[in-house]
């Protein structure tokens, strides 16, 4: 483990991105939606990529998570090569090394909550207690329930415990408070940062709220398919002063 200096470990980046390129043909129309981007992410730090839509950070995530594929550009997890793997790699590198959070929970509707979580122990080569992530998450007493017994600030931290239980190094989160209200936004928002500092994991939050970048040690601005800046957060607020 690294030093800290600024809130962020200085740490070897686990992941390197060269030149990442993503076309899409639409026809006889070809839609670049990410153009050249290079960065890097570091172990235990919090990224939050900000853009407007159609800027290329869904696009971003599905290529740092390996359920996209590269047009063009290397990309390199741990020094192993992402953009020469194959199916089976990148099927491990899911399964294990990246956990994913998305809008609207994706939750399974026969599972309770319990059950949910437990798919990702199930698949997971090093997995976490899912009922150690339930009661992380303060819900240790809704197990039993099916996700149409709990509120939508309840599934999303059930499915938030469900992709820490797979004990992944990085945690990509698409528009993980899309669809909370303000409160709930913020408890989503503790449980994120405290994962990131408690078991040293990367954190890339996608958002269009500029508000939750403040608690994050680098910002990635993408705009037209193009990492415009990144900017280093010297001072991240812990979430509980976030406001908007």
């Amino acid at each position: 483990m690294g030093k800290k200096k600024g809130g962020l470990w200085l740490n070897d980046p686990i992941l390197v991105a060269e030149n990442l390129q993503k076309f899409y043909q639409m026809g006889e129309v070809t839609v670049k939606a990410l153009k050249d981007a290079s960065f890097e992410l570091v172990e235990g730090e919090v990224v939050a990529v900000l853009g407007p839509s159609g800027s290329g950070k869904s696009t971003l995530l599905n290529i740092i998570g390996g359920m996209d594929k590269l047009s063009g550009g290397k990309l390199y997890y741990k020094g192993t090569p992402l953009h020469q793997a194959d199916t089976k790699q990148l099927t491990y590198y899911r399964r294990n090394e990246v956990g994913f959070v998305f809008q609207f929970y994706n939750l399974m509707p026969n599972l309770t909550a319990l059950e949910n979580i437990n798919l990702s122990v199930q698949i997971s080569q090093n997995p976490l207690s899912a009922e150690e992530m339930l009661e992380q998450v303060g819900l240790s007493d809704r197990g039993d329930h099916f996700p149409s017994q709990l509120s939508g600030g309840e599934q999303q931290r059930i499915a938030l415990a469900r992709a820490l239980a797979k004990n992944p190094q990085m945690l990509l989160c698409d528009e993980p408070t899309g669809a909370l209200d303000f409160k709930t936004s913020i408890q989503v928002l503790k449980l994120l940062k405290s994962f990131s500092d408690i078991y040293n994991k990367t954190i890339v939050i996608i958002t269009h709220n500029t508000a939750i970048a403040q608690i994050a040690h680098r910002v990635f601005y993408l705009k037209d398919g193009r990492l415009d800046r990144i900017e280093k957060n010297e001072n991240p607020l812990p979430p509980e002063k976030v406001t908007w």
